[in-house]
């Protein structure tokens, strides 16, 4: 299994970064910091809360001014890049919330090292008016990384982060970010808008395909960010709209030609091979675009009911006659995003949103390894 994340905040990793902030700043305590930060309950600590307790320390060692630690922190930013700093903006998130202006400055500094993504949110909260006229102004900016978080900060449900209930209810506020930036030339804003929408369309699908089909067929990027955006849509709901607007028409010409699954019983940590092959009886003449896709019922370990997980297995045109075929591994080894337990698992063939195969696997507990 991946090492945790979390671990890449180890000893050695602090008493780096304290020598570089002592090096702009005489007074900082190094091994204080250090210190504070490895302190009772840091072994459990999760990757945000490593990320907080960081920050916590900083505030303690640094200047009590504020402004005065912003301006250290500002100085070495350039040279603390990547995912392992976001405890820059979290430094604001923390101690930044009753000095705006200020605030607003610094964390669309730290966005371009790392991410301000998480630590906009509280801003957005206590004035929503005011913090997103910001991040408006935000899209219009020079820097993709900027323009990017005034679209990823404001999405209703962002992963590792609080929710937004009010943009949940009612997603108006974000759409003129979204319009602003929906042909952006960076691909990374794009994807973010993306997932910005498939966030809304989990409570409005109406209002993101009414979005969709409206920007559709103007720009072939932002087709790809639609297409993108309406995932959810199109594997999870399956919706008839969202499935037309991308040219997965209903599919009762696809007939089953092979689906085997072997073998039928496995143990956790082993693997299954699935080979499939799917024909469209259709004149020669005709085509259809077909999306096959694996679909997973996995058990819970505690409860009676399941969740489904598709993976994507094929997607093209092809004429009457034609067929699409081939193989996939499915693996049940333990992942850091997915436990298996064991218990049946139903495995069903999907085209263009309707199941059209169907069988189940065995799963036992893990094999135990000999010492």
């Amino acid at each position: 299994m991946a090492e945790p994340l979390k671990n890449m905040y180890d000893e050695a990793f602090l008493r780096e970064f304290g020598a570089r902030v002592a090096r702009a700043w005489q007074p900082f305590d190094a091994d204080r910091f250090v210190s504070l930060s490895l302190a009772d309950g840091w072994e459990t600590l999760a990757l945000k809360g490593r990320i907080r307790r960081i920050s916590l320390s900083l505030g303690a060692v640094l200047p009590a001014d504020y402004e005065r630690a912003l301006d250290i922190l500002e100085g070495i930013a350039g040279d603390c890049r990547g995912f392992p700093y976001l405890f820059f903006p979290d430094f604001v998130e923390v101690f930044g919330l009753s000095h705006w202006d200020r605030s607003v400055r610094a964390l669309a500094l730290f966005t371009r090292s790392s991410s301000a993504e998480f630590a906009v949110r509280p801003f957005i909260k206590q004035d929503p008016g005011r913090m997103m006229a910001q991040m408006l102004a935000w899209s219009a900016d020079p820097d993709e990384h900027v323009r990017r978080l005034a679209s990823e900060g404001c999405r209703p449900r962002l992963p590792w982060a609080d929710a937004l209930p009010a943009f949940k209810r009612d997603p108006s506020p974000v759409l003129p970010i979204l319009e602003a930036l929906k042909a952006d030339p960076s691909e990374y804003v794009r994807r973010s808008v993306a997932n910005n929408l498939n966030d809304i369309s989990k409570d409005h699908p109406g209002l993101v395909m009414e979005l969709a089909a409206r920007w559709h067929g103007a720009d072939s990027q932002t087709d790809a960010l639609l297409r993108h955006a309406c995932r959810g849509l199109i594997r999870g709901r399956a919706d008839e709209d969202a499935m037309r607007l991308f040219g997965l028409l209903p599919a009762p010409e696809a007939v089953v030609r092979t689906w085997t699954v072997s073998p039928e019983a496995a143990a956790i940590g082993d693997a299954v091979m699935i080979a499939y092959s799917v024909e469209l009886q259709l004149p020669d003449e005709e085509s259809r675009k077909l999306r096959l896709e694996l679909a997973v019922t996995y058990p819970r370990s505690a409860e009676g009911s399941g969740y489904r997980k598709l993976f994507r297995l094929a997607e093209r045109e092809i004429a009457g006659g034609g067929a699409i075929e081939g193989t996939r591994k499915l693996s049940f080894k333990d992942l850091s995003t997915r436990r298996h337990y064991p218990g049946t698992h139903t495995l069903a063939l999907v085209v263009n949103g309707k199941e059209i195969a169907k069988t189940v696997v065995a799963l036992e507990a893990a094999k135990e390894v000999a010492p």
